[in-house]
């Protein structure tokens, strides 16, 4: 396994971020930085998780910011910080809900 850093190259108010919200550095264990970001992406609440989807079938995953190249880039963390062995996993980072209330984003 490697350790990825997912960093954040938008600025926080950039309007990109107004589906997913602004998740600050996230460290995983991952096999490639594509898993990194599948990883992240695992973490987020998504509409089929919870009991507010909008309907049968439909994932919010990929509204991801994780998934986005204009918001976060991938790169390999090679500080030896993290341990490489065990299995994949956020190493450290808070990951909240993919998408934003409406409310929230009514309000930028």
């Amino acid at each position: 396994m490697h350790i990825y850093r997912l960093i954040p190259i938008a600025e926080p108010d950039d309007p990109h971020w107004q589906l997913s919200p602004y998740q600050g550095e996230v460290v995983v264990r991952a096999k490639s930085s594509g898993d990194a970001r599948q990883i992240a992406v695992e973490i987020e609440a998504d509409f089929l998780k919870t009991d507010a989807k909008p309907g049968e079938g439909v994932s919010t995953t990929n509204a991801s910011a994780f998934r986005n190249e204009k918001l976060y880039t991938v790169i390999e963390d090679l500080s030896g910080r993290y341990p490489v062995e065990g299995g994949r996993q956020v190493l450290e980072g808070t990951i909240r809900d993919v998408i934003r209330p409406l409310q929230d984003r009514e309000r930028r």
